[in-house]
């Protein structure tokens, strides 16, 4: 007899198709049968081991996380609610062109210190690994749910090259083509890249082409966090494409915003720009999450030259008045390519963690408050947190517009990422809410999608992006990787003051066929694996 049947479900199915009624039947992590209204046809119902009354509730494939970064987080958290409750069955990672692998002890330590801001110091973590295969080993030792992952071009960047703003030599390029390639053949699905974050960032379009081109011939995408989302933002998207035209590299943009004034009720030029690359034969897709705000580290917002040379040189940078002045000249006034070519306005800029609790105060009020209260100018504030904190802090930057988010949304190559930074006392509500804001948010309360159009959009869009055969749909022989939601109370309980609330009406979620949450709780099960490239 099979494990378990979920019964009378609305099953909305990934597809885009309209939703029906059925019992769904999961046995050895797969879905064994699809019976259609069983009960109305008077048929032979399933049985199994266990049967779960699903009355009123919408079956779904698992929502896949096209922007996460859980890198530290899945191993260090084992609960990992974060992710499990919104129903995400897989996260991807190793985004913005920095992650943990592959890394050689040097380089491991620069990165740790670099990202600090986006997954924590990594003290409780037992960094065993440095390969790309060693890494997702790692992950098959049990997650809270799957994660795939993207080979990060500023990592192999500080590898190969190191930190400095330079040409890579043609021999620190055949590096680079050297571990991309040994990291596709260990499993990742595709490279990404922060080309507003050092080291990342100085690779000039020729190196960042032959690196696709080595994507490319193992069937992954690329995916670029690109030059600009500011001022120069539209440049930024059409040089992605046409980098990925020229090295026949399939093409997923990462958070697709058109954030700052200068952008507003722009994103139909976006659109456009994006509808004709596909018809004229280009492989696009993107991912976004459903707020304005951004979030990123305070000290990303620096320009490039300042960034130069790791940490410790930032660092050394800061500390002097005269460097100091010069950075808060290009950021305030001419506008720092690491604030995407706009100059900074402070009242946007809220600190959301610090990785001092000592310096708790600043968490959750904009530099400006913070600057006002102390009698002192923004850039005091902001370089004496930098300081002290040694580059830690993550901000909210909102610079973001409603209409522009919805635009986006609507397009045919849309998905879903939350860009959840799971750090700070005050973390972006994307980072435990962006899955159930869809659904109740934009598709309940707006009307924006359709239930069963957002649903394809979290689900099958996303799985075949990733080239994966068995995932993103709820059809016979597909694993069982499941979510039970209820539409008319899922929705989003993180909120900008309170954003480590779990959403509502998500009482159900299956990996690999095993309740990960059960009646709106979380169990012990650590179903997640990694989730390697197909093969050609």
């Amino acid at each position: 007899m099979e494990e378990l049947v979920i019964r009378d479900a609305d099953v909305v199915d990934g597809s885009g198709a309209d939703s029906y009624r059925a019992d769904v039947v999961v046995d050895g992590g797969r879905i064994v049968s699809i019976v259609k209204e069983a009960a109305a046809a008077g048929c032979q119902r399933p049985r199994a081991r266990r049967e779960l009354d699903a009355e009123g509730l919408v079956l779904a494939p698992g929502f896949i996380d096209m922007h996460a970064h859980s890198d530290l987080a899945l191993l260090r958290d084992p609960d990992h609610s974060a992710k499990a409750a919104q129903g995400v069955t897989l996260e991807v990672i190793g985004q913005d062109g920095l992650s943990y692998a592959p890394v050689d002890d040097r380089t491991l330590g620069e990165v740790r210190r670099a990202i600090a801001g986006w997954n924590g110091p990594g003290d409780d973590v037992d960094f065993d690994w440095r390969s790309v295969g060693e890494y997702l080993d790692r992950l098959d030792r049990g997650i809270a749910v799957n994660a795939a992952y993207l080979i990060p071009q500023g990592t192999v960047r500080a590898l190969a090259v190191g930190w400095d703003d330079r040409e890579a030599t043609e021999a620190e390029l055949e590096h680079m083509r050297r571990l991309v390639a040994e990291g596709m053949e260990q499993g990742a699905v595709g490279m990404s890249s922060g080309l507003t974050y050092t080291p990342g960032m100085y690779a000039k379009d020729s190196e960042l082409t032959e690196l696709c081109r080595v994507v490319a011939s193992y069937g992954g995408y690329y995916c670029p966090h690109h030059r600009s989302y500011g001022a120069g933002a539209l440049q930024a998207y059409e040089e992605m494409v046409e980098l990925t035209r020229e090295a026949d590299c399939p093409l997923h943009l990462a958070h697709a915003t058109m954030n700052f004034g200068v952008n507003k009720g722009r994103a139909p030029e976006l659109l456009t720009l994006l509808d004709d690359a596909l018809a004229a034969g280009a492989d696009i897709t993107l991912d976004t999450y459903p707020y304005t705000p951004g979030c990123t580290t305070l000290v990303a917002l620096l320009p490039s030259w300042g960034n130069e040379g790791g940490p410790e040189r930032v660092l050394e940078r800061l500390a002097d008045d005269d460097t100091a002045e010069r950075i808060r000249h290009h950021l305030e006034e001419t506008g720092s390519d690491g604030c995407h070519g706009v100059p900074v306005e402070w009242e946007t800029i809220e600190i959301s963690g610090t990785g001092d609790p000592a310096l708790a105060e600043y968490v959750g009020r904009t530099v400006l408050e913070s600057a006002r209260l102390r009698g002192e100018s923004p850039w005091t504030v902001a370089r004496r947190l930098l300081l002290t904190d040694r580059l830690a802090p993550t901000i909210l930057q909102h610079v973001g517009h409603e209409e522009n988010v919805r635009a986006i949304m609507r397009h045919r190559v849309h998905t879903g990422g939350s860009d959840g930074i799971l750090q700070g006392a005050k973390p972006h509500p994307r980072a435990y809410g962006t899955f159930p804001h869809y659904l109740g948010h934009y598709v309940r309360e707006l009307g924006v999608l359709s239930l069963e159009e957002c649903v394809a959009h979290l689900t099958s869009r996303a799985a075949a992006r990733l080239r994966l055969p068995d995932r993103g749909l709820v059809r016979e022989g597909y694993r069982a990787d499941l979510v039970l939601f209820d539409p008319a109370t899922v929705g989003a309980g993180s909120t900008y003051e309170n954003p480590r609330v779990l959403p509502t009406g998500i009482p159900h979620v299956l990996v690999d066929g095993r309740f990960v949450m059960e009646d709106g709780r979380r169990t012990d099960v650590l179903a997640g694996r990694s989730v390697r490239r197909a093969p050609r």
